[in-house]
């Protein structure tokens, strides 16, 4: 317990150094108006701003390649969110602007000498990126399409069983064609039949005649 208590302090006492460094820097700039100690303490208030920011950009998974977070150097130093946005001091060394580049030129999203006020509209504009990037992603994942999609019927190997009350079974009925030639063909049996008959009858008749 007692050595936890003093690894806080140990934390405690390290991030007020930081922060009296950084207040240093600031005022020696605000003294002289040299260019390395006025960039010395832009970068200064940005990092005081990264560390407001720190736990959102803790809850941004480390393998997201959306979003940057990165303090870079220059005369005028910048701390990146992403490809196109990132966070400036103004003119008068007190200001916060986060702004965007686009293809019309550069955009002010939010100007403001409070601190906590800018982490909270860039907060705001990580949340937005995220859901965009979700939604753009929703387009081409094809979830949509396959719950939209009418179930397929699933098919039986057995025939239905056809109730005993339906209407009995009818078969086909036979082209008039069929009709005409069975009964020519009786006729003509019926004939073959009578002269048969007749030859027998006269083949009877005159043996008995003779």
């Amino acid at each position: 317990m007692a050595e936890a208590k003093s690894a806080v302090a140990a934390t405690n006492g390290t991030k007020r150094l930081a922060d009296a460094v950084r207040a240093a820097k600031i005022a020696a700039a605000q003294r002289t108006d040299i260019v390395v100690d006025i960039r010395e303490a832009d970068r200064a208030r940005l990092e005081m701003f990264a560390d407001e920011l720190q736990p959102i950009m803790d809850a941004v998974p480390l393998d997201d390649d959306l979003f940057d977070f990165t303090l870079s150097n220059g005369i005028h130093p910048r701390f990146w969110i992403d490809a196109t946005a990132h966070v400036v001091m103004g003119r008068d060394r007190r200001t916060y602007r986060f702004v965007r580049e686009t293809r019309l030129g550069r955009v002010t999203l939010v100007e403001s000498p409070e601190l906590r006020f800018v982490v909270d509209r860039v907060t705001d504009y990580i949340a937005e990126r995220i859901v965009e990037r979700d939604k753009a992603l929703a387009v081409f994942d094809g979830l949509g399409s396959r719950l939209s999609a009418p179930e397929r019927p699933v098919q039986t190997l057995t025939a239905p069983i056809t109730p005993a009350h339906d209407a009995p079974l009818r078969l086909p009925q036979r082209p008039r064609s069929t009709d005409f030639v069975i009964a020519l063909s009786w006729m003509m049996i019926g004939i073959v039949v009578g002269i048969g008959v007749l030859l027998a009858i006269i083949a009877a008749r005159g043996t008995h005649l003779f």
